[in-house]
């Protein structure tokens, strides 16, 4: 086999560091091992990887093709070693949290000080992810437990989903917003003349989720809830917001309900994990966080700050 794992290593420190020198710093490795690696594999390929006419070593397109995929293998590569260690250890190494838009961050502070209190040594990441990208982050094992992941699991072997309540969706608009003053129901059809506010899926793979827009629809695209909430009080875009997040702004009369007909109004959230790469510390945040009502203590949390 012509490729290794130490010059897929090589290859990707080349492309971040963007010079053969500062990639052989970031591996620790001499300059000339860096090279040798390099020409060596482009010898045994018969390919040319980078570009050395600049100052900067640019990958050509093949040499973009074999990093990308390479860094796939490295990924996999390292789930391996860590799906091992855990089996060995029973304590993981470390854990990734992939937490949904919806969830305050502030909800899970007591968890983690209760967590490190352990005093386990697993190094805890915590990720936020948005729409279909929590359940994209638990797929990719960018997260090995997923908090508050919205619509139906994906149908993959050996993911465990504990629903943990759900939360009703209104359409709301500006007062001034031609849609405030149309009569009820609205039809899609109606709606889909106007810009709707959405939040950006964070999904790398699976396909991105959306959440009441119609096709063809511009769509003004936010990064948070809050953003979404802020762009719709400006009368910037229209769209649905969770109920315990509009209800402040409704009772103001900042924002305007409207009932939209074949507009889905509540949302499933699931809690989930692999079942067969369950250690210990996953086990120890499912007992924490697989309550049925967790999502009725954030809609009471978000409807405090409404």
């Amino acid at each position: 086999m012509k490729l290794s794992f130490e010059v897929l290593q090589a290859l990707d420190a080349i492309d971040r560091t963007g010079t053969f020198a500062g990639a052989a710093e970031m591996l620790h490795k001499a300059p000339t091992s860096m090279t040798y690696l390099v020409q060596k594999l482009e010898t045994d390929l018969g390919v040319e990887l980078f570009d050395r006419t600049g100052r900067r070593a640019r990958l050509t397109h093949a040499g973009r093709v074999v990093v990308e995929d390479g860094r796939r293998l490295l990924r996999a590569a390292d789930d391996l070693e860590r799906k091992a260690k855990r089996i060995q250890e029973g304590w993981e190494s470390e854990l990734r949290i992939g937490v949904d838009e919806i969830i305050p961050f502030d909800m899970l502070w007591n968890h983690v000080n209760d967590f490190y209190e352990l005093k386990m040594e697993t190094k805890l990441y915590l990720s936020r992810e948005v729409l279909g990208g929590t359940w994209d982050a638990l797929v990719t094992r960018r997260a090995d437990l997923v908090v508050g992941a919205a619509g139906e699991p994906p149908d993959i072997a050996h993911i465990v989903a504990k629903p943990i309540g759900s939360l009703r969706h209104v359409f709301v608009v500006h007062p001034q917003h031609p849609l405030a003053s149309l009569p009820e129901p609205l039809t899609m059809d109606s709606v889909s003349r106007y810009r709707a506010a959405a939040i950006g899926d964070t999904s790398r793979e699976l396909l991105p989720r959306s959440i009441a827009l119609a096709a063809g629809q511009e769509v003004l695209t936010v990064p948070t809830l809050d953003a979404k909430l802020a762009a719709q009080l400006k009368g910037l875009a229209v769209g649905t917001l969770p109920q315990c997040v509009a209800a402040g702004a409704i009772r103001r009369g900042a924002l305007v309900e409207k009932r939209v007909i074949g507009m889905r109004e509540t949302t499933q959230f699931f809690l989930a994990w692999r079942e067969d790469e369950a250690g210990l510390a996953l086990r120890w945040w499912v007992d924490q966080l697989d309550r049925p009502d967790l999502i009725d203590q954030v809609a009471l949390q978000l409807m405090s700050r409404s």
